[in-house]
Order: C-alpha cells, then sequence, then structure tokens
C-alpha cells in the first residue's frame, strides 16, 4: 500500500489530526491543484480538478489541523465525482 493510499484510508476514518499537508497530497493524487488567490487570498483556499469542480476549504491557522467539518466537505466532494 503507497503512501498515498494510507493517506486515503486515514481520511476516510476522520481522524482527529489529519494535517493540511496531508489533504493536499491526497487532492493532488485525485487531480485537484490548488487555485491562486492572489495576494490576499487569505486562509481561504480553492482546489479544482480538469472538469473544473472546486472544493472551497479554510486553510487551519495557527495551526496544521483540519477540522472534522472540512473532512466531510472533502469526503462528500470526491465521492460525489466518483474518486473513490
Amino acid at each position: 500500500m503507497s503512501k498515498t493510499d494510507k493517506l486515503i484510508t486515514r481520511l476516510l476514518a476522520l481522524p482527529k489530526d489529519f494535517t493540511w499537508d496531508e489533504l493536499t497530497i491526497v487532492l493532488k493524487h485525485f487531480g485537484y491543484l490548488e487555485l491562486s488567490a492572489g495576494k490576499t487570498g487569505g486562509s481561504r483556499r480553492k482546489f479544482a480538478d480538469e472538469q473544473k469542480s472546486v472544493i472551497s476549504l479554510h486553510k487551519p491557522h495557527p495551526g496544521n489541523i483540519l477540522k472534522r467539518y472540512a473532512l466531510g466537505i472533502v469526503i462528500a466532494a470526491l465521492k460525489e465525482k466518483g474518486k473513490f
């Protein structure tokens, strides 16, 4: 099982300590790229795939741990697109 596969399994378990960096690895695996929001993008981040499907999240700060509701948003969006 690859590192990315382990991260996907971990994401689906809704852990309390899933990091932003781990999320970006998973989203990149599924073809999502972070859209540049310009100089004043703040904590709002958007990821889009080739079909222009967008996942919009708030980047956690000051820490790096995502809230469970954010993980739910990502899981729902990926399931809707048939990624898993």
